[in-house]
């Protein structure tokens, strides 16, 4: 079922239309994706109809767009994230930062391109914004910190125009938007467009605000989309990538970088996605703004559950309300997911791996799922979760948790298995079982009593 009850599509208008009313926009239209569509959506305010077919700027949501289409040519072979920048765009300031941390914010490059702020004013192409690069635009080391970049992102715009021998335009177009069905996105409005307005602080007046090409910078911001398309990237972003990206490599975009995902209340950024920490929630996706407009899609990929929202105005709109649409539909139409069933399958060598296991005194279990991947657990109220991938040659590589990126070995004695090595973790069937290779070796009086 992928139409909302009634109830719930009342509840969600409701809250729309407050958030129209207290934050003092001139329209607002947001959208509800489940179950691989757009389930639910409403205009409020001055709103051409059909509303969902009107386009709006996507502002920064062009980011997660361009880093769509650079981690395709990860996946091709054409570039590593360890890659400097001067391997594919030579002679900048920051050739020596890499196309991961330009894409995770944390390339220590400065937040604005140099001269006129580049959102209301005409963009120059890559020739003159590289000319006017100097060494003070990292304001901070490689690695160091998260800093939001704007200019990072034009960079990697002119990386993609070089390897795919075209203008980012026409790449993430031909690469991304086609062949998700998101015809009425361009990098300009064309057909049915809203006018982009600032609305005066102190009085109910608005400001017609300016639209530019931005050259050089578009892939930081230049896209305008409907709601219809935008809700299209919303279930894009749930997995339905129409062999855009693999799943595996759209669950690495969306990791965060240097956070730690098991705690409350943070938010973070992983290779051009927004991580957003809500209650108890995890949602995934990007904000944008620009002169005039607001926008933006976040899901929840545990709850087959998106949000869509685009409206015109420059400031001002209740950052509470992506978050309130989730939770109203989370709480009125919980989702009921998929129903369990066994593995269609089974490799046989791998049941000899499941059960207990322990590392050093900790108790863990390790089960095989039906999708074949090798999920660790803790017992006993503790322990690192990871799940591992068969890499085909009889070892396993980890997804997520402490283990993500290490080498799950399985240590056999005359066939039998007797231990599994992970990273240098080595896990027995029993604690501390001295048929296994203990690191530093086991006490050969075995386990005994406290003293007397």
């Amino acid at each position: 079922m992928t139409t909302l009850l009634d109830s719930t599509a009342r509840a969600l208008l409701a809250r729309t239309a407050r958030a129209q009313r207290t934050s003092r926009v001139p329209s607002l239209t947001t959208g509800v994706v489940r179950g691989g569509r757009l389930a639910w959506s409403a205009g409020v305010g001055a709103v051409q109809e059909p509303h969902t077919d009107v386009q709006h700027r996507l502002g920064s949501i062009s980011k997660t767009v361009t880093a769509v289409a650079v981690m395709r040519l990860r996946d091709e072979g054409r570039l590593g994230l360890d890659d400097p920048l001067d391997r594919h765009v030579p002679g900048t300031p920051f050739g020596a930062r890499t196309v991961g941390q330009l894409l995770s914010h944390t390339a220590g490059v400065r937040a604005e391109s140099p001269g006129a702020w580049w959102e209301r004013t005409p963009g120059e192409d890559w020739s003159g914004l590289s000319a006017q690069l100097r060494p003070d635009d990292l304001p901070h080391g490689a690695g160091r910190r998260f800093h939001y970049s704007n200019l990072g992102f034009g960079v990697l715009g002119e990386l993609l125009a070089r390897a795919r021998g075209r203008p980012w335009a026409q790449v993430v177009r031909d690469e991304v938007l086609l062949p998700l069905g998101m015809t009425r996105t361009t990098t300009r409005p064309d057909g049915r467009a809203a006018r982009g307005w600032a609305v005066h602080p102190w009085a109910d007046v608005l400001l017609p605000e300016p639209e530019e090409d931005a050259g050089a910078m578009a892939a930081a911001g230049q896209l305008w989309a409907t709601l219809t398309d935008l809700a299209r990237f919303g279930t894009f972003l749930l997995g339905d990538t129409a062999d855009v990206l693999s799943s595996g490599t759209l669950e690495e975009m969306a990791t965060p970088a240097g956070v730690d995902p098991s705690a409350p209340g943070w938010s973070a950024y992983g290779l051009g996605l927004q991580v957003v920490r809500a209650g108890d929630r995890t949602l995934v996706g990007h904000g944008g703004s620009m002169p005039g407009f607001l926008a933006s899609v976040f899901v929840d990929r545990d709850e087959d559950l998106g949000t869509v929202m685009l409206c015109n105005a420059t400031s001002g709109l209740d950052p509470a309300l992506p978050g309130d649409l989730h939770e109203l539909v989370r709480t009125a139409e919980p989702y009921v997911g998929e129903p369990w069933r066994p593995a269609a399958d089974v490799d046989r060598a791998l049941l000899e791996l499941v059960g207990p296991w322990y590392w050093g005194t900790s108790a863990y279990g390790l089960r095989l799922r039906a999708d074949g991947l090798l999920e660790l657990v803790g017992l006993l109220g503790a322990g690192r979760a990871s799940r591992f991938r068969s890499r085909g040659d009889g070892t396993f590589v980890g997804l997520d948790g402490y283990h993500a990126g290490e080498v799950l070995r399985v240590t056999r004695d005359d066939g039998r298995v007797v231990a599994l090595d992970v990273g240098t973790f080595v896990f027995s069937r029993t604690p501390y079982d001295p048929e296994a290779p203990q690191p530093g070796g086991v006490d050969e009086a075995g386990w005994r009593g406290g003293p007397a």
